[in-house]
């Protein structure tokens, strides 16, 4: 029991920088509809732009003033993965379904490729000695702080807009909804929370490499907010907590720890064929059920 429970502390980080990186995705994929399996990406541009300051820009202002530093990267790291989701989105978004899976996809080859062939940020040797800065109650608030804004950036006009995108773009479009901006606003705020997740995921692991950010994290990512609940932040917080403790915990047990990718697999399938609608589905109907009118005895 000891040993698991050191396991939840030590990954506390990486649960926290998991739900910012699966409430970003699903605000692409769960409240505007759109198939994004290029999250991977904008995720490496945050990690890449925030490391870059405090490693390579401003090392000696990171010494001096570590908090300070470490707030700039976020910044920076959520500024860039925010272009980088404009200069996707833009042209992308004229495509739908599959379509647009797959060119996002493109994307997140892409941007590895540059970084496995840039020297100034280590090519394919990675980027070392990136300053231990980050406390764990940065990365908590960071988490608090991103759950608070989108929750109410999808309460406000602009989520009710894109909800109404993810319905029905016909309809959309008849109320004078501009969907292709909407379309195009969701991505930029989903790249740049994926961006302050890149940022902290950084700084948390103190090294980061091209092969960090490869295609199996955005199907992660994606699988994430699926098992959570897709719409949900609530689900998207589960779904993180979900599917980045279960490989872990199973790495413990000697018996399990070879086949813990299987074992993982067959849940996450049981999960989508016992509740598709994700494990949010579940709390949901227990919640709605009523309670059953105790017998009259006599």
């Amino acid at each position: 029991m000891t040993g698991y429970l050191s396991l939840v502390f030590e990954l506390a980080p990486l649960f926290l920088i998991n739900v910012i990186l699966a409430a970003s995705l699903n605000v692409i994929n769960g409240f505007c509809g759109l198939f994004s399996l290029g999250h991977a990406g904008f995720f490496a541009v945050g990690a890449y732009a925030a490391a870059g300051f405090t490693v390579l820009v401003a090392p000696e202002f990171t010494a001096q003033s570590p908090l300070i530093a470490l707030t700039l990267a976020c910044f920076i790291g959520m500024a860039a993965s925010a272009l980088a989701g404009l200069l996707v989105g833009i042209p992308c978004l004229r495509l739908t379904g599959d379509y647009l899976a797959v060119a996002t996809v493109g994307f997140g080859e892409i941007i590895r490729i540059v970084l496995l062939n840039t020297e100034a940020v280590g090519a394919s040797r990675g980027l070392p000695g990136i300053p231990d800065i980050v406390p764990l109650w940065f990365t908590a608030l960071a988490t608090i702080l991103t759950l608070w804004s989108l929750n109410n950036l999808i309460r406000s006009s602009f989520g009710r807009s894109i909800l109404a995108v993810r319905e029905d773009e016909i309809a959309a479009r008849s109320m004078r909804v501009n969907v292709r901006f909407y379309k195009t606003l969701a991505f930029v705020v989903g790249s740049m929370f994926a961006g302050l997740a890149g940022a902290l995921f950084a700084h948390d692991r103190q090294f980061i490499a091209p092969n960090s950010f490869g295609f199996m994290v955005s199907v992660q990512a994606l699988l994430m907010i699926v098992v959570g609940g897709l719409g949900s932040q609530a689900g998207a917080v589960i779904g993180a907590v979900i599917v980045t403790a279960i490989p872990e915990l199973l790495r413990l047990h000697p018996a399990l720890a070879e086949i813990r990718m299987l074992i993982f697999g067959l849940i996450m399938i049981m999960i989508m064929l016992w509740k598709p609608d994700g494990l949010i589905g579940v709390l949901r109907s227990l919640l709605r059920k009523p309670l059953k009118p105790e017998r009259a005895h006599g």
